[in-house]
């Protein structure tokens, strides 16, 4: 007999028999490398040529062949490609911009729930087919329109209509929201309105089939059949949104309390409610199961529960419309219920490393999603920071280290994204969260359900009012002064700092310095933005679409010009656009506020930015058109210095003054620069002023936004601007800035910038002169901004 050794393996001859795969084979390298590069992807400036990643794909598939270690890049590149394909389909075809703001008429299906606003109906809309005239244009995808008076909308339904278009745009603000991110993310390639007077006859539904949009056929319906019950009651856009995952219900102000308390996350349906739902439908059908043995004996109880909680799991998901937090959940749930059904030990860390590379397979630009990465990142700090150790004594004490583990993870990332954070947050979803999970949302499910299948609306019914009580405590904790924290912009190094702070702190008790946590944090309260040098002024006139707003900054003092436009669905950019900015800046007051005259487009942002930061003083065109009682009119002559920098009134001279001749005229002057604002006064005006005092000036804001009825030849003259600057809205119905103004400018000399195509634009005025421009879009961009299509 021959005594069989087995012999020591060679170099080179791969892991011995039992190991796991090496780093570089493992599926979860392949998936970690899909999602990252996918991420990758949306940090590039501008689309790449669509030869690029073909190639480096078949580069880096190459070396792979014939190096091992390098197969993870392979999976990067491929990342890359997939999300590649779906950008292109978004922008290689954009909307004719020189169709901007013409009639068109399309044909397709209502591919949202459409959204009532006080200025009509909002919704998306799929274009199949496009005309110009008899001209079939070759212009196909997603849409979003308003339609004034408009009919009942069902989604999935196909109409014609008569609509005006324009490619994605929106406000390029520091600070601001970044609509053409969301548009993008959301698959939309150009956004408008049908057109006034659309009869809905006119209008030419095509059919009543739901298609390809059957599941949001389904979910209006429901709503539909939700809102009699609901109706008068403060809380039903929660309740629609706990059931349907339809926030459009939600008032602004209710998206502020819940945001400032800290518990949006419960609002809409997200993977804690998915998991909810999937738990109790777990052991409910394992129970009933295991009460008829012939059915136990074909399948066992677990795994019936297994596929019972898949489905309901899948069901609720489709009522939020799959949502980014719904699809995280559901890839992880299969997972996990998977390993359940085929007897494995789940590993949670691969679950969610599989749900992270699921979501960007089905949707790439979900990585443009703030959501995505709250929804992941909470996941993340959970398993790293209570996964893996011995448990606490106490259910409560364990749940209330979750609510630390996961403000303290989601801290850095949620003041990234949005500037703030809720500050009481830990303590309010201490109590918040089980009360949801455990009593609220099962009482709405369960009362919903019972309207739905019976038509009794009293047990919804007073559940939404105990909703709205609900609503009232945390409306009373939102207005405390402390509640949230806001922080303005930030170095890149204090947000590595700070992510590697928590990341310390979440760490395992006795590993070395992990004290090091707390003052990697510190540089983000510590740490503050650059401000202006004494005798210099900071000039910047936001983009507030066709309106008006400018800030200028000196050492210690803010002056806001004008705050923008407000419009009936409650939107104003005083609140959107300003505030955040000011805030971005660092900026906790507003000294001086003038605003130019009492037209919408310049004052209709006042309520919202008064309601953001405190103002200390008011000057006003018209003040009597302002509910302020400290509005004071601005008359000539009236001036000041702020540290090194001067301040003079030039019109109007008297008060009463109506309409725009009644418009703050300002200038601003260092040593070696000037601005001047004029707001909305006319040539009359402007000829008037010639001669009446020192209008020479660096730089000039065009009046009334460039309209032929200012910026005359004579004031133009007079002023000598090296800039002129027009703040107006892209594809306005206007035309402003006029042709004749811009063949004016530049017959002067002057150089001249438009917000709508540059975005904010800055300047420095200096003793030692002017510095700028800066324009917003040129030093922020992204492969999504809208940019001139010659350009693309």
């Amino acid at each position: 007999m021959r005594l069989m050794v087995n012999p020591e393996p060679s170099a080179g001859s791969g892991p011995p028999a039992g190991a796991g795969p090496a780093w570089w084979a493992s599926p979860v390298t392949g998936a970690l490398g899909f999602a990252l590069g996918v991420c990758l992807f949306f940090t590039l400036p501008e689309l790449p040529p669509s030869w690029a990643p073909g190639l480096m794909t078949a580069a880096v598939a190459y070396v792979a062949l014939h190096w091992a270690p390098a197969r993870p890049f392979l999976f990067v590149v491929l990342g890359g490609l997939w999300a590649q394909m779906q950008a292109c389909d978004r922008l290689c075809h954009p909307f004719p911009e020189d169709l901007a703001r013409q009639d068109i008429r399309v044909e397709g299906r209502v591919a949202s729930l459409p959204e009532e606003r006080a200025g009509g109906t909002r919704f998306q809309f799929r274009i199949n087919r496009a005309w110009h005239g008899d001209q079939v244009l070759d212009f196909r995808g997603l849409v979003r329109l308003s339609w004034h008076g408009a009919p009942p909308l069902r989604a999935g339904e196909g109409r014609t209509l008569k609509v005006r278009l324009k490619p994605p745009h929106g406000f390029a603000n520091p600070g601001g929201f970044g609509y053409e991110r969301w548009l993008f993310q959301e698959g939309i390639v150009a956004t408008g309105y049908v057109r006034p007077g659309t009869a809905a006859e006119e209008a030419g539904e095509l059919d009543v089939g739901a298609g390809p949009y059957a599941i949001d056929r389904w979910r209006q319906a429901l709503g539909e059949r939700l809102e009699p019950h609901l109706e008068g009651s403060p809380a039903a856009g929660l309740v629609l949104a706990l059931v349907l995952g339809d926030r459009s219900g939600l008032t602004p102000g209710q998206w502020e309390v819940l945001t400032r308390t800290g518990v949006n996350h419960l609002v809409a349906i997200s993977g804690l409610h998915v998991g909810l739902v999937a738990a109790s439908f777990f052991f409910l059908v394992r129970w009933a199961w295991s009460r008829l043995p012939r059915l136990a004996l074909r399948l066992a109880a677990p795994r019936a529960g297994v596929l019972g909680a898949l489905a309901a799991a899948l069901v609720y998901s489709a009522l939020a419309g799959f949502a980014v937090s719904t699809q995280r959940a559901l890839v992880m749930l299969a997972v996990v219920l998977g390993a359940l059904f085929w007897a494995r030990t789940p590993r949670w860390g691969t679950g969610l490393v599989f749900a992270l590379a699921g979501v960007l397979m089905l949707d790439p630009a979900a990585a443009l999603s703030y959501g995505f990465w709250l929804s992941f990142g909470a996941v993340a700090a959970l398993l790293y920071g209570l996964g893996h150790r011995l448990a606490s004594d106490g259910v409560w004490r364990r749940w209330g280290q979750a609510q630390w583990v996961v403000a303290l993870g989601l801290l850095p990332l949620l003041l990234l994204l949005f500037g703030r954070a809720s500050v009481v947050s830990p303590l309010v979803n201490l109590a918040a969260v089980p009360l949801f999970s455990l009593v609220l949302l099962p009482l709405v499910l369960v009362s919903a359900l019972l309207a739905l299948l019976t038509g009794v609306g009293a047990p919804l019914a007073w559940t939404a009012a105990l909703l709205a009580w609900l609503l009232d405590g945390l409306t009373t904790i939102s207005a405390w002064p402390w509640a949230s924290a806001a922080i303005s912009a930030r170095p890149t190094w204090v947000w590595v700092a700070a992510f590697g702070g928590a990341f310390l702190l979440l760490s395992p008790r006795g590993l070395p310095g992990r004290w090091l946590g707390l003052p990697l944090l510190l540089p983000l309260w510590l740490s503050r933005p650059a401000a202006p040098a004494p005798g210099e002024a900071w000039f910047e006139l936001l983009d507030v679409g066709q309106g008006l707003s400018a800030v200028v900054r000196t050492a210690h003092h803010v002056l806001v010009y004008d705050t923008g436009p407000a419009f009936p669905s409650g939107f104003n950019t005083g609140q959107a656009v300003v505030g955040p900015f000011l805030r971005e800046q660092g900026v906790a007051r507003i000294h001086t506020l003038i605003l130019s005259h009492g037209d919408q487009d310049h004052v209709g942002g006042f309520a919202g930015l008064s309601a953001a930061l405190p103002i200390d003083r008011i000057l006003a065109g018209e003040p009597e058109t302002l509910t302020d009682p400290r509005a004071e009119p601005c008359l000539a002559g009236q001036g000041w210095t702020w540290d090194g920098v001067d301040f003079m009134m030039l019109h109007p001279w008297e008060a009463g003054l109506e309409g725009n001749d009644s418009s703050c005229v300002l200038r601003v002057a260092t040593g070696g620069a000037s601005l001047l604002l004029p707001g909305d006064m006319g040539r009359g005006r402007e000829r008037q002023l010639v001669g009446r005092g020192p209008l020479a000036s660096t730089l000039l804001v065009a009046g009334h936004h460039g309209s032929n009825t200012s910026t005359s030849r004579e004031f133009l003259a007079a002023v000598a601007p090296r800039w002129v600057l027009y703040s107006s809205g892209f594809a306005n119905r206007f035309g402003f800035p006029a042709l004749k103004v811009r063949e004016r400018v530049a017959a002067s000399g002057a150089g001249e910038l438009n917000t709508s195509d540059t975005g904010a634009i800055g300047f420095v005025l200096s003793a030692e002169g002017l510095m700028g421009p800066h324009l917003y879009r040129q030093e922020h961009p992204r492969l999504w901004s809208w940019r001139p299509q010659g350009q693309r």
